[in-house]
C-alpha cells in the first residue's frame, strides 16, 4: 500500500464537501507528473487531503478506482476517486512539515505547485504524529 497527498483548494472541493459526499472523483490535474502520481495510484492508497489554500493536511481518504479517462478533460487527463476515512485529529500545516526531518527533499516542498505528492512511510507517520499532538 502507498501512500499519497492531494492538494484542493477548500473553496472549490473541501475535506468536508468530500466527507459530506463520502465518494468522489478527483479530476482535473493536468501537470504531467502529477498525471503520472495518478496513474500509479493503486485501490486500497491511503491518501492525504490537503488544503492548497490553507496550506494544511487536514483529512484521510482511500483509493477507491484506479485511474481512467478523465471526462472533464478528454485525450490526456485521468481520474480517480477516492472515499473519505475521516478527519485529521488536528490539521498540519506547511511549516510544520518543513519542520520534519521525514519531508526533507519531498517533492511536496520542492515542487509547491505538485497537486498529486507520493508520501515516503515515514512522512505518512509523521504526519499521523503531529496531528496527534506528538
Amino acid at each position: 500500500m502507498a501512500h499519497w497527498l492531494l492538494k484542493t483548494e477548500p473553496s472549490s472541493y473541501s475535506f468536508d464537501d468530500l466527507a459530506r459526499d463520502r465518494r468522489t472523483r478527483w479530476d482535473g490535474v493536468r501537470n504531467p507528473q502529477a498525471v503520472a502520481n495518478l496513474r500509479a495510484m493503486r485501490e486500497g492508497d491511503s491518501v492525504l487531503v490537503y488544503h492548497s489554500g490553507e496550506k494544511k493536511a487536514v483529512g484521510l481518504a482511500t483509493l477507491v478506482r484506479e485511474a481512467y479517462p478523465d471526462p472533464e478533460n478528454p485525450g490526456s487527463g485521468v481520474a480517480v476517486d477516492v472515499a473519505a476515512a475521516g478527519a485529521l485529529a488536528a490539521p498540519v500545516g506547511l511549516e510544520a512539515l518543513r519542520a520534519e526531518p521525514a519531508f526533507r527533499g519531498s517533492p511536496l516542498l520542492r515542487q509547491g505547485r505538485l497537486s498529486v505528492v507520493p508520501l515516503t512511510p515515514e512522512q505518512w507517520k509523521a504526519v499521523e504524529r503531529l496531528a496527534n499532538g506528538r
